[in-house]
């Protein structure tokens, strides 16, 4: 765990142990300058508070080390797991099945012609 004062981003010991069995395992070579929970804050907290990576105040992994951990979990589908993941884990908590089995589809959000509006009622009344 880190020495630094916590953020209000960053992740909570529940939290960890659900995200990090989905984690890639390391790898051979040089050790790791920052922990993978560490890394996981330094990102959560650019996604809650809106900065730019340059901006990440210094007590999180450096800007470049979380913009590369970023892209590489990106590239493994990282994301989409741990939102499946914690999908899953608030449907049971509410007594539901982990799975939606039902589908709502909006008849407002399909596009029904190429044009909209006064243009494609003009076209339809002829």
């Amino acid at each position: 765990m880190s020495t630094r004062e916590t953020y209000p981003t960053d992740l909570t010991d529940k939290q960890w142990h659900i995200i990090a069995p989905l984690l890639p395992e390391p790898y051979m070579g040089r050790p790791r300058k920052y922990s993978q929970r560490e890394m996981l804050n330094a990102i959560f907290y650019l996604t809650r508070t809106g900065c730019s990576w340059r901006m990440l105040p210094h007590d999180l992994p450096s800007w470049k080390a979380g913009y590369a951990y970023f892209r590489k979990l990106q590239q493994l589908n990282l994301w989409q797991q741990v939102n499946d993941e914690l999908r899953e884990e608030v449907r049971v908590a509410f007594g539901r099945e982990p799975h939606p089995s039902t589908l709502v589809a909006d008849s407002q959000s399909v596009k029904t012609t190429e044009k909209g509006g006064h243009v494609a009622s003009m076209v339809a009344n002829g």
